[in-house]
């Protein structure tokens, strides 16, 4: 399911809490319905990012794996 993307936040090679961080500001930049896919290579992503999602109410549509250890989040913004 490929959603229209309204941002893109690239966060490879940044460690914990910085993806977080960026992801927060750019979420807040975005209107409601807004989708922004997230790249970043930080592991502790994979867990914090979909509670973050959780607890802020945006749908995550997409979680993946990409080549070279890249993860992939698709979240749209509620």
């Amino acid at each position: 399911m490929e959603s229209n993307i309204t941002e893109t936040l690239d966060c490879k090679g940044l460690s914990c809490p910085m993806p977080m961080m960026k992801l927060a500001k750019a979420m807040k930049g975005l209107n409601s319905g807004d989708v922004l896919e997230m790249l970043g290579t930080d592991p502790g992503t994979k867990s914090d990012l979909p509670r973050w999602c959780e607890k802020g109410g945006h749908s995550l549509l997409e979680k993946n794996e990409l080549e070279g250890g890249v993860f992939r989040f698709v979240i749209k913004k509620k």
